[in-house]
C-alpha cells in the first residue's frame, strides 16, 4: 500500500495510492510470526530503559554491544534457518530475517498487509514480499508485491496498476512525506528501528516471551523530530522528511529486546489527521534469525517503469 500525506487544513490527509482500493486507518495488534506477551515483574527499568531502547538501531547494526553479556558484534549465525523466529541461540547481529503487519481499517473494513523476507541493517538493504488482502468490494487476493529497500529508495515489483509485470517501480524515500514509515506497506527495519532514537518517555512493563525468546518489554512515545536528528547520517532525511508529515510529532510504540540488547519487536502507532475523524495506522515489525545471509540486487536503470501510474 502506498500511502503519501499532505497536510491539509488543520491536518494530514491520507491517500491510498496502491493496494487496498479506498481504505485507510488503523488497528492495533500483530503477533506477526507468534508467541504470547506474558508479561512478570523484573527489577530492571528506570533511567537505564531509556538508554536500552535509543541502542537498539545501534545494536542492530553492530556498531555497539548489546545489554547482555555476550558480545552482539561480529559473532558468527547458528545453522538452523527455519520459518518460524528462532530460539534465541544466535547472538550475531547486522542482519535479521522479518516479517511485518500494518493494519488498516476503515468505515467498517479492515484490512492487513504483511511482508515477510530479509534485511541487512549495516547496508540498509532488504528484499521483501508483501501481501496484500482482498479489495474491500471482494474481489481476488492480489499478486504479491517484491519490496526492495535501499538508502533513499525503495523498489516494487508487481506493482499493477498498469505497470508492466517484467518493470520495477522506483520510489525517492527522502521525498516521502512520511520517510517511508507506512508509503510501501512496510515500515523500513532500519526506520523502525532508528525511530526509538527520538524516545522521550519509555516504561519498563516486564519481561516477557516471544515465540520461545525472553525478552523486556518497553513501551513509550518517541519524537519524529528528535529521531531525525539523532538517527545515523544515512537515516536522517527520511526521518526528517516523516517529521514534517504527521499530523502529531510523537508516536507511541512498544519495544521487544532479548538478552542480548536485539529488538525483536516494535509496534508503532502513527496517526493522520483528515477533515473527519483521526486515522491511525499500526505497524509490526518482527526480527529474528540474527545473521542470516542477505543478499539485494537492485534493478538496472532499463529496468525501471517511468510511465504513469494509474491511482486506483
Amino acid at each position: 500500500m502506498v500511502v503519501q500525506q499532505h497536510r491539509s487544513g488543520g491536518g494530514a490527509r491520507a491517500v491510498c495510492a496502491l493496494a487496498v482500493a479506498g481504505v485507510m486507518a488503523a488497528t492495533a495488534g500483530c503477533s506477526a510470526g507468534g508467541g504470547g506477551d506474558r508479561a512478570v515483574a523484573d527489577e530492571r527499568g528506570g533511567a537505564d530503559s531509556l538508554d536500552v531502547v535509543r541502542r537498539a538501531a545501534a545494536v542492530l547494526a553492530g556498531t555497539v554491544s548489546g545489554t547482555g553479556t555476550a558480545a552482539v558484534a561480529g559473532t558468527a549465525p547458528d545453522s538452523g534457518t527455519g520459518s518460524a523466529p528462532d530460539s534465541g541461540t544466535r547472538t550475531g547481529t547486522g542482519t535479521a530475517e522479518v516479517r511485518t503487519s500494518m493494519e488498516t481499517a476503515a468505515g467498517g473494513t479492515r484490512v492487513t498487509i504483511r511482508g515477510r523476507g530479509t534485511y541487512d541493517f549495516r547496508t540498509r538493504t532488504g528484499r521483501l514480499t508483501v501481501v496484500l488482502p482482498k479489495d474491500a468490494a471482494g474481489e481476488d487476493e492480489h499478486r504479491p508485491i517484491t519490496e526492495l529497500l535501499a538508502p533513499g529508495a525503495l523498489y516494487m515489483k508487481n506493482r499493477g496498476a498498469g505497470v508492466p509485470a517484467d518493470k520495477w517501480v522506483r520510489v525517492d524515500t527522502t521525498a516521502l512525506e512520511d520517510g517511508n514509515l507506512v508509503t510501501g506497506g512496510v515500515t523500513d527495519p532500519t526506520a523502525a528501528a532508528e525511530l526509538l532514537r527520538g524516545a522521550r518517555q519509555v516504561t519498563y512493563v516486564g519481561k516477557t516471551e516471544l515465540a520461545g525468546v525472553a525478552v523486556r518489554h518497553y513501551r513509550g512515545t518517541a519524537d519524529i523530530g528528535l529521531a531525525a536528528r539523532e538517527a545515523a547520517p544515512g537515516s536522517r532525511e527520511v526521518l526528517a522528511a516523516a517529521a514534517k508529515g504527521f499530523s502529531k510529532d510523537t508516536v507511541p510504540f512498544d519495544a521487544y529486546l532479548d538478552e542480548q540488547g536485539r529488538l525483536r519487536k516494535v509496534r508503532h502507532r502513527f496517526s493522520f489527521a483528515n477533515e473527519g475523524p483521526a486515522v491511525e495506522v499500526v505497524s509490526t515489525t518482527l526480527l529474528y534469525g540474527f545473521g542470516v545471509p542477505v543478499s539485494v540486487r537492485l534493478p538496472d536503470g532499463r529496468d525501471i517503469y517511468t510511465g504513469q501510474i494509474r491511482q486506483r
